[in-house]
């Protein structure tokens, strides 16, 4: 059996950044599937494995501990796995960038389809896009990376910062053509990067995987297809 077992619905989008950090990390783990997290959603809240709201939902069955919401998981992984940066303000940072991922996908998804997107809204948020891009350009540069080179906090490897980094720019670009151009244009380091990063064979490999069993899907339902309208063309 896996050491891991991950709650996450049959797309990439959230649960993207926690398999990849396992990827990245060598890890194997078993995806629960729809079915056992819808099961588990509506257990009541003393029966779950952690209190939570919807996944991704992580368990560690090597430590027998359950944790849920990304920025969470993907800190624990970080620090289990000695994969965190050594400096405190380092860490500090890379925590933000997981932070800053969290909240672009809310925003890209209008709060997880609270509203739809219009063409009128979608265009009164590229210049917020084209901000949360420039975030990863200037921590770059401030860096040392380069088009060439680098990474995101600096140093010799690529961290959790630069595969949270490939993570949620490179599974956006790769399904949404104006949003890839927005993003190329905007962030030519971070794109960079993020390409560099996401060849990483274990990184391209999930990928890959992602691509065959998700196909083109990125969050699902009726504000993907809203999002498609008008970031697809």
């Amino acid at each position: 059996m896996p050491d891991y077992t991950l709650y996450y619905w049959s797309v990439p989008f959230r649960g993207q950044f926690v398999r990849a950090v396992l990827a990245w990390a060598g890890k194997e783990w078993r995806e629960a599937g729809d079915e056992e997290i819808g099961k588990l959603m509506k257990r009541p809240v003393e029966d779950m494995p952690v209190p939570f709201m919807g996944p991704p939902l992580l368990i560690d069955h090597v430590n027998d501990f359950a944790i849920a919401e990304m920025p969470a998981i993907v800190l624990y992984l970080g620090e289990t796995l000695e994969r965190m940066p050594a400096a405190v303000p380092l860490r500090a940072l890379m925590m933000k960038i997981v932070n800053d991922a969290n909240d672009v996908i809310d925003e890209l998804t209008l709060q997880g389809g609270q509203s739809m997107w219009t063409d009128a809204k979608w265009r009164a948020f590229v210049p917020r896009l084209e901000k949360w891009m420039s975030f990863w350009e200037e921590t770059g540069r401030r860096h040392g990376l380069t088009e060439e080179a680098g990474f995101l906090l600096g140093g010799r490897e690529p961290g959790i910062a630069d595969v949270v980094t490939a993570t949620l720019w490179m599974t956006m670009a790769e399904r949404f053509t104006e949003i890839a151009s927005i993003f190329d244009r905007a962030a030519p380091l971070t794109s960079s990067l993020a390409r560099r990063v996401a060849a990483i064979p274990a990184l391209a490999s999930l990928a890959e995987r992602a691509r065959h069993d998700y196909g083109d899907t990125y969050c699902g339902g009726q504000i993907e297809i809203a999002l498609r309208k008008v970031a697809d063309r």
